[in-house]
């Protein structure tokens, strides 16, 4: 892990709340699918952590959704401005010698975008389930057909591909629950590890980043603690108490 200064690209909005911020950074060539980075919003003591959308050698893509004061003086910063960026961290996304399904549902889906891409760049099929409340809030589906995935669409209130869920959606298309990697809210990722193999990205509170300050504490089958941000976030799938 590094603490870097990253030059802002673009900041862009995406959908209603949900911003798309390229930047350059050192530690790019060290970010791995499903890692985040802690970033330090000026003015702000806590740093916010945000999971990696796509990297390359030298460029990074987050989308973060504007929750609070801090990522609201974030949405407000232009090209040209800097940000410290501590990481990469966090345990992600095993990339495996097998085809997977690839399920998020709304700012859980951005650290499935580089999972993809990894995936595809070793020639495997990826099917990706993305979940949404309503057709307003659909972001990163281009992205992801650009990739050679297959999308399948749900919204809760069937404004946009399947009504419901993603596990509705699976259902409806047939899709394999033999091999899955998932991101997204917990009623989400608890449906999923009822009935699926693989991994699930857990969303939690995280204010150092590395594990010191245990408040981020989950509990795995035999009670042990286990910290989101540094033995996770991403768990296979039964390995956490959900």
């Amino acid at each position: 892990m590094e603490c870097n200064q990253a030059e802002i690209i673009s900041n862009v909005q995406v959908v209603t709340d949900i911003y798309e911020m390229k930047l350059t950074a050192a530690m790019c060539a060290l970010v791995r699918p499903g890692q985040f980075v802690q970033v330090q919003v000026p003015g702000f003591y806590l740093r916010r952590p945000i999971s990696v959308c796509e990297v390359n050698d030298s460029e990074m893509t987050l989308i973060y959704k504007v929750v609070g004061q801090g990522t609201s003086a974030m949405h407000a910063m232009q090209a040209g401005e800097m940000l410290n960026l501590f990481g990469p961290l966090g345990t992600g996304f095993p990339i495996e010698d097998r085809d997977v399904v690839l399920i998020g549902g709304g700012v859980g889906i951005p650290p499935l975008v580089e999972t993809a891409k990894q995936y595809r760049c070793s020639g495997r099929h990826v099917t990706a389930v993305l979940g949404f409340n309503t057709k307003d809030q659909i972001f990163l589906v281009d992205q992801f057909l650009n990739l050679g995935c297959d999308v399948i669409v749900a919204t809760m209130d069937g404004s946009h591909g399947t009504r419901g869920t993603v596990m509705d959606a699976m259902k409806e298309h047939h899709v394999s629950n033999d091999f899955v990697e998932a991101c997204g809210p917990m009623p989400m990722l608890k449906a999923v590890s009822a009935s699926c193999q693989g991994y699930i990205s857990l969303e939690s509170r995280m204010a150092c980043g590395i594990g010191a300050c245990m408040g981020c504490v989950v509990k795995d089958r035999n009670e042990e603690s286990l910290r989101v941000c540094k033995d996770g976030p991403v768990f296979a799938i039964g390995k956490v108490v959900l």
